[in-house]
Order: C-alpha cells, then structure tokens, then sequence
C-alpha cells in the first residue's frame, strides 16, 4: 500500500497548501465567501496540523510554520466565547500529536503561561454528556494525563461509561447519539465517526498498556459497524447513505475504519481481499467525488450541491487530517493493495439496531445484482434537525435523492393533522423482513401511534402499518392508516425528487436515472390527491443534495380538508420500477 500512502499524503499537501492561509494571526480561520466560520474549527485545524506533523516530521510547509500556526489556532479555541466542547477534544489531539510530555512538546512551549492555564482548565472539565459528546471528555483525559498535567487517568472510566450507555440504549449494541426531548435512536454515522475518534486518542496515549486494555472492549462495539460496511458500500464506492453529516463524511469515516481495523488486526486474513476492494471503492468515490483534482482543495458545496452542517474550510481541514492518517496506517498495514472484485449476489436483509417493548430501529438493506439496485432504508430517529436524511424511504443517491439540509416527506406520505406534520418514519413495532412470492423481499413495520416530523409521538390521534416489497427493479411502497377517532386531516403530500449525479466530481460508475425516469405508478389512494405541476428546482440552492443537484420535484397532495372515521382503513399504494444507468458510458 505503499503508493496509496503516498497519494494521500500528496493530497493532503495539496489540501493544506489551499487552507493554511485561511488561519489568521489571532488563530481564527477565515471562511469562504458566502459561509460563516464554525466556532469549533480551530481545533479541528489544530489537528490536522498535527497529524500532518505526525506523518511527516515537518515542522515547515510551503513557507507557514505548523508549530506556530498549531499553537495559534489552539490559543484561539481556548479562548473562544463559544461553548466549543467540540472544538476542545479536537485542540487536545492536535496538541498532543506533537509529543507526549509538555517539556518535549514545541507547542506547548509556544503556548504563553495565560494560554497553559485556561487549556489546563479546560481540559479538566467534564460534563456527562450521554451523546457522541461523550468522545471530547475521553480526548481531554489523554491529553491532560499525556502531557503531564495530571497523574491520575480518567481515560479507562470514561470509554467504560461511553460503552455501558451503548449497551443500556440499543438491545443490538450500536450506538445512539441521542438528543434530548426527542425519540431516542440516533443509529447515524456518529458511531462509525465516535469509534474512529476514540481509537485515534487511544492511540495517542503516553501509556501503552491502557491502550492495549481498551482496545478489545473498543472492538466488541466497533466490530458492528465494520461488519455492516460489505452490505452497505454500494458497487460505485458510495459509503454510508442515510442520517447526519454525509457527503465526504460518508468516505472519511468508512474509510478510517478499515484502515485501523487493518492495523489493528481486527480483519481475518480471508475477508481482507473484500475488504481491500471496498476500502479501494471508498477512496475512488471520495477522490473522484469531492476533490478539486486541478486546484487541490475538497468541494462540498458548490452550484450543484451542499453540505448539511460543516464548513468548507472545516472539512478541507478534515480531510487533510484523515489523509495524513490514512497515509499513516497504510504503512503500517504494509501489505500490497491487491483488489480482488467481490461478487455480490441479490440480497435483501434488516439489521437491527434496537429492539424494546417502546420501538424497534434498524436498517433494510436491499441490493439487486442484475439492475444494480442497491439501497438503505433506515428506521431511526432524526436527531436535532428533521432533515429528509432520515426519513424511512430508499436512499439510493442518484436514483432515489433528497435535499441535503432540509425536510420533505420524500416517497413517504405526509398527513397533517391540526398542524402537525406526521410521516411513518423514526420508529417502529413488529419489524420483519422475509422473502415472498417470486423471490421478492419484503420489510414490514406498524407504528401503534404516528409520529411528527420533528420526532415527536402523537398519542391518540391513530396508527400506521407500512409494508415494502422489492422484487429485482421493482418497489412497491403500501402505507395503511387507522384513526381512532373521527378526525379532520388538513392535508397529505408525498413527493418524489429527481436529481442527477454532480456534472463534473463523480465517479463515472456512478447510478443515474435514465431516460424511462423513475417508472412511478400510484395503484391506491383512498387520499384521492393529485399529482401537482412538476416544479422545476434546478436553480434553487435550497435543493441540493449531498452529491449532486434536484433538478424536479413530482408532488402528489391533496391540498383539501378530509373527515378520517375510525373502523376504515386508508391506504396509499405507489409503486417505482426505475430504469437506472450510469453518469457516463
């Protein structure tokens, strides 16, 4: 993996050469035009400094001095007024990286007397956070015992408490970064990101037997996730496709897993083959995909498409921190980077996360070897912002897309009852999945009560049972409702979004929709709605996706007032047959 290496570390050279410029005297980073600085992205600049520092030994790069610009940009977090808990954890590896011991680290040294104090302060603070938060706390702890600040560890306490929270919030052991006074089960791409985050500080600890006491209670949980990526890693090289922070995240994550798993010895010598090429796929996609090959600089939002929460220059930093990681971990692995294409039969399966008497949350899986379908179905918990991210619908970019930053009720219906917007989506009852006639699969799930779009259970109001069936390109989606009352809906929608791959950054493998669309057919619908004239977005920002850009929205609503009776059944039935090609020939 030797030339691997080399590209990312000449990638992230060429990532840094753009970005370093953007850190100030005062160590803030300036943002790119139309963007606004996020109040943690200090730290995460501190820390690619030191990786970068870590993989090379360099302490100057393209005229800028790392160790001053690292002691800048770690001066200027400690001293933000923004609660930046984040951005805390980020500035504790970042300055770590540099050397363990404060009298051998040239950071350090830089820092001026006031600038140890805080730091110092900081880095003792804890708040119990039952989140992903959870992971700055176990980075504080090493840093603070690493560099001498302390001599009594907190790091082993605090991972034992991250890991029994995962145990008592998923039956399944993955991890929930749940948010408070909504519907637990935030089964996102926190956990792959927490794991390899914990593993990174781990490695970074001055004490070598911690480390190696920890990382199989570390492995137990991650193992999940790492499992689950051969079934979720589409052909094209697309990682993980539903929840939070996708886009270049996707990638990074999937792709810093491997890696580690790889060094760390947690792959068998016969799964290595497969796990080479979806390690090989990720990077294609995330290379072709978010990198400005010409300029040398990661794209995430442009006139196609757009991030859901990071900066650019927050995941230009990111992204040079993982190469320089990446480039790192290939040579320890130390092993050619021999591809052996995996043949992927049909498949369809549900994983579950969580199972308990209040809900069930998991994912439906589903790959079609003749069309190339292959597409996520996740039934979990939206987090903070409602976006369409998590919604329970097929995700399957290029074929199947929604807006990155924003909620629509994408290929699920939408009923409003008094004002509140219900969607079948976040949690279910009675989860189960099987193959049905002419070996189609099926996933079915009821909820006993509906559930708002902001994740909220609306007790009273009626129930919902879902069923989708998958027979090779065919989908069928059957949403069935009861109300226990007679009750007035304001109205229902259901809407379908055409996009396109990115027309210059995409993979050229990479699914589109062809010229019969998406073969769309609504075969019940006591809603009696009508489809609406197909809006035209394609200039509109606000309908981006993670990859590429929403070119129409296919609505089907009905905009009346209808009096639901209890007894009756009200079923929507549509179904989608697409007809899927690739971005280029």
């Amino acid at each position: 993996m030797l030339n691997f290496s080399e590209q990312c570390m000449d990638m992230a050279r060429a990532i840094l050469g753009r970005n370093l410029e953007s850190v100030n005297e005062d160590g803030t980073i300036s943002p790119l035009d139309g963007e606004t600085s996020s109040p943690d992205e200090q730290g995460h600049a501190a820390f690619a400094l030191g990786e970068f520092y870590r993989a090379t030994g360099e302490t100057n790069f393209n005229g800028f001095d790392i160790v001053d610009l690292a002691s800048r940009c770690i001066t200027s977090q400690a001293f933000s007024d923004s609660d930046a808990e984040n951005g805390i954890g980020y500035s504790a590896l970042g300055l770590l990286s540099f050397g363990p011991a404060k009298d051998r680290n040239p950071v350090w040294e830089k820092l001026s007397e006031e600038t140890r104090k805080v730091l110092d302060r900081q880095l003792l603070a804890r708040t119990d956070y039952e989140n992903s938060y959870q992971i700055f706390n176990i980075a504080k702890a090493v840093a603070r015992f690493s560099m001498g600040l302390s001599k009594k560890d907190e790091t082993g306490k605090l991972i034992d408490r991250f890991l029994e929270r995962i145990q008592a919030t998923s039956s399944a052991n993955y991890f929930d970064d749940k948010v408070e006074d909504r519907i637990t089960g935030v089964f996102d791409l926190a956990g792959i990101s927490s794991f390899v985050f914990i593993r990174q500080a781990l490695q970074l600890h001055a004490n070598i037997h911690l480390r190696d006491r920890k990382i199989p209670s570390l492995r137990t949980f991650a193992e999940k996730y790492l499992k689950l990526l051969p079934d979720i890693v589409r052909a094209d090289g697309l990682g993980w496709a539903f929840g939070r922070g996708l886009g270049a995240y996707s990638q990074m994550y999937c792709i810093s897993m491997i890696l580690q798993a790889m060094r760390d010895g947690w792959i068998a010598e016969e799964k290595m083959a497969d796990y080479m090429d979806i390690l090989r796929r990720l990077f294609q996609f995330f290379f072709m995909t978010y990198l400005d090959q010409e300029n040398g600089y990661m794209v995430v939002r442009d006139a196609e498409r757009t991030s859901d929460s990071s900066s650019t220059r927050m995941v230009n930093f990111d992204a040079a921190r993982y190469l320089c990681q990446w480039s790192r971990l290939a040579k320890c692995v130390a092993r050619p980077l021999q591809v052996k294409p995996r043949l992927v039969k049909s498949f369809g399966k549900y994983v579950s996360f969580d199972s308990s008497q209040k809900k069930e949350q998991g994912i439906f899986i589903y790959h079609n070897a003749e069309s190339g379908m292959h597409l996520h179905l996740p039934l979990i918990s939206p987090g903070v912002s409602n976006t369409s991210s998590s919604l329970a619908f097929p995700h399957m970019t290029g074929i199947f897309d929604w807006p990155a930053d924003r909620y629509m009720p994408i290929l699920v219906p939408e009923l409003v009852f008094d004002g509140k917007k219900t969607v079948p989506s976040y949690y279910g009852k009675r989860c189960t999945t099987g193959i049905g006639l002419r070996n189609s699969y099926f996933f079915r799930y009821e909820q006993p009560e509906l559930i708002s779009s902001d994740g909220e259970i609306l007790n009273g109001i009626g129930s919902c049972k879902v069923n989708w069936t998958f027979s090779g390109d065919k989908i069928t989606a059957d949403f069935i409702y009861s109300v226990k009352q007679q009750v007035k809906l304001d109205s229902m929608r259901f809407v379908v979004a055409i996009a396109s791959p990115h027309s210059e950054y995409h993979v050229p493998t990479t699914y589109a929709i062809g010229e019969n669309g998406l073969g769309i057919g609504v075969e019940k619908d006591d809603f009696q709605a009508e489809w609406i004239d197909t809006q035209v977005v394609t200039e509109d920002p606000a309908y981006r996706t993670f990859w590429g850009n929403i070119h129409y929205l296919q609505i089907l609503e009905r905009k009346h007032p209808m009096v639901m009776r209890p007894g009756m059944q009200y079923r929507l039935t549509v179904s989608f047959q697409p007809d899927i090609t690739f971005a280029e020939a």
